[in-house]
């Protein structure tokens, strides 16, 4: 068999989902008992999410909210990078989430050590956010995504793009 065989190894999130996600979560603060009254607010910029609320208790309980709606909605809580609580004037605090979109390059160098000691005749090459995965069998590249998902490497994995 002289043809390559390949597939892309990247993390994506759903940004439809993140935001439906966090207009749930919105909802719910309205409707919560423990709210009422609250200056708590949670919103959705580009790719963060940014949380005020009057003390740490209660952007602790709002991200407990985000995180069960996001779950719902199959977003993994892998891709979220989350900021320190920090005073945000007027006796308010406030926390920024960030989303993380592809694989860093720190990341991509990590699973690409991770490939080249498994030993296996694989190719892994770092482009932009993603890394690429060539070989020539279609049964090692599979081994390759088996030995990929028992490691963890601090972000969700999604094997893509897959050719044969």
């Amino acid at each position: 068999m002289a043809s390559n065989c390949s597939f892309d190894v990247v993390s994506e999130v759903n940004f439809q989902e993140v935001d439906n996600a966090v207009n749930q979560a919105k909802k719910e603060l309205a409707q919560r008992y423990d709210f009422k009254g609250s200056k708590a607010t949670i919103d959705l910029d580009k790719d963060e999410i940014k949380i005020t609320a009057e003390d740490d208790f209660r952007i602790k309980n709002i991200v407990d909210i985000l995180q069960t709606k996001l779950v719902k909605r199959n977003v993994p809580l892998k891709s979220l990078d989350y900021g320190k609580i920090e005073p945000a004037g007027g006796s308010m605090a406030r926390q920024i989430i960030t989303v993380q979109r592809g694989i860093s390059k720190e990341k991509g160098k990590d699973i690409v050590a991770a490939i080249k000691n498994s030993k296996l005749k694989v190719q892994a090459q770092i482009m932009d956010d993603q890394v690429r995965v060539t070989g020539k069998d279609k049964d090692i590249l599979q081994e390759v995504i088996q030995m990929l998902k028992s490691k963890d490497f601090g972000v969700e994995l999604q094997f893509t793009n897959y050719r044969s």
